[in-house]
């Protein structure tokens, strides 16, 4: 991430074109609200919301589809939301989380024209903030689709960023950032529990994200799940965003095969000699048997999103080439699969 991505979304809108500064304008007040939209209900099946200025025989409305960005203070969020108003999102920044099911009635009353919201909840608005969960609940009962993508970050990485720009964190008050970083973190902690897609820009720049995001959200159609099988080694710390960990390191390590050391995983005769070892192939078959039992429990609770992290000691030989088989096998079944190895070449 850029030194910017610690800013306010308020300041970088006139340099950057933040999403915030095009939406502000829409976004609906109170009084709006008590004027147009009535009083809307969910149809029984969820496809349909209709609002008290529809008549009868005027067909009523499709519910446009919803993502609610959110996460840590200088992890990205301005980012994301400006890579979704990319693809031909709708975007609110810093909407009151009350106001949501608003915001979802006037897109179903677009006629079309609003077909998907995403909307940038944190912090700043930490006054409407309680009121997010009965908007959550408000949504669910009226059968509307909703994706929560939380931005997380190292503590030490939002501190290097809010440093940078010699920013206070939002909460820090008389504090310390860390002080500020720990508040936010306590505020979160359960909206970061149902989040469907959670990031980790610890190490990512503003493009590494965009990429991301737009893997995730520019295919025309969604899939039923989407796989990130990622690589790392232990050493160098646990991904914080893994659903899944699994540990390579009962296998005999490459590392110590001087004509193999130098390679990684990716090699043919690294990824043979991994394979070769007892234990390897059995797990292999009985993993992907475990995923496919994981993926259909996910499917059927609507998580589209899993991160599936295979560790070894450096994350260069044993994680690699077990990801990459992995990998190769979730593809086979169906599942849209994305490769990372996040430490390979670190050593």
């Amino acid at each position: 991430m850029t030194e910017h991505e610690a800013e306010p979304t308020q300041r970088r809108d006139q340099a950057h074109g933040d999403p915030g500064e095009d939406t502000a304008a829409r976004q609906p007040t109170g009084q709006e609200t008590s004027q147009e939209t009535g009083q809307a209900t969910g149809d029984d099946n969820g496809a349909q919301v209709s609002t008290g200025s529809e008549t009868s025989g005027v067909p009523e409305a499709a519910i446009p589809e919803l993502v609610i960005i959110s996460g840590m203070s200088g992890a990205g969020r301005s980012t994301a939301a400006k890579c979704l108003e990319d693809l031909g999102w709708f975007v609110v920044d810093n909407l009151p989380p009350a106001l949501i099911p608003t915001m979802v009635e006037l897109g179903a009353r677009s006629q079309g024209n609003v077909a998907r919201i995403a909307v940038v909840v944190d912090v700043r608005g930490r006054r409407f903030f309680d009121n997010l969960r009965e908007s959550l609940a408000d949504l669910e009962a009226k059968h509307v689709t909703r994706r929560i993508v939380f931005l997380e970050s190292s503590d030490e990485a939002l501190v290097r960023r809010f440093e940078s720009v010699r920013r206070p964190h939002p909460l820090q008050g008389d504090g310390r950032i860390v002080d500020g970083i720990a508040a936010e973190r306590e505020l979160l902690r359960e909206l970061r529990g149902d989040a469907d897609l959670v990031i980790d820009t610890s190490s990512l720049n503003v493009h590494e994200l965009r990429a991301k995001m737009d893997a995730q959200f520019a295919g025309e159609e969604e899939p039923e799940l989407r796989a990130t099988v990622m690589s790392f080694g232990f050493k160098y710390g646990l991904p914080v965003d893994a659903d899944l960990v699994a540990d390579m390191r009962f296998l005999p390590n490459p590392h110590w095969v001087p004509e193999l050391r130098p390679f990684t995983g990716l090699n043919e005769e690294v990824a043979a000699y991994v394979f070769n070892q007892p234990g390897a192939k059995e797990f292999l078959d009985r993993y992907a048997e475990l995923l496919r039992l994981v993926a259909a429990g996910y499917r059927r609770e609507g998580k589209r999103y899993v991160t599936i992290a295979i560790g070894c000691t450096g994350g260069k030989h044993r994680s690699v080439a077990m990801s990459e088989k992995l990998a190769a096998r979730l593809a086979a079944e169906g599942v849209e699969t994305v490769v990372v190895h996040r430490d390979m070449g670190r050593e």
